[in-house]
């Protein structure tokens, strides 16, 4: 008998659909004249200064983890950012949380408001990001 890690997985687990947008990419990425941003990348290359900070950082030794509402500092830069662009203070203590990207946004946003059983809809291009979120 074969080894099969697929039998190793919970049944719930293998249930869960491919993200469509992650077809998407797939299919875009073998399309050379084609800029993706479907997962949320750019089409440059990041600027050499902040790939020159990353290196410094690691050269550092900072490679620890941070908070789980992401470094004090960048919340505070956010705070600042938006009450001068949009007049609305923040609390970067409390009221700021950082997320490596906008499904992870979603997803805790939603589970935070939506309470199990509570009937929700979703516009059907939004639905590969935000229905696993959903109760």
């Amino acid at each position: 008998m074969a080894f099969a890690p697929q039998d190793f997985i919970a049944r719930n687990v293998r249930a869960i659909p491919r993200s469509g947008i992650r077809e998407f990419f797939d299919i875009v990425q073998g399309m050379p004249d084609v800029i993706s941003l479907g997962v949320g990348e750019p089409d440059f290359v990041t600027p050499w200064h902040i790939r020159e900070a990353a290196i410094y950082a690691l050269e550092r030794g900072r490679t620890s983890y941070t908070s789980n509402l992401g470094l004090l500092k960048l919340r505070e830069a956010i705070a600042a950012s938006v009450a001068r662009h949009f007049a609305v203070e923040y609390d970067p203590r409390q009221q700021i949380l950082i997320t490596v990207g906008v499904s992870e946004a979603l997803d805790l946003a939603l589970r935070a408001v939506i309470n199990p059983a509570t009937r929700s809809s979703t516009t059907s291009h939004a639905t590969s990001v935000i229905r696993p979120a959903l109760p």
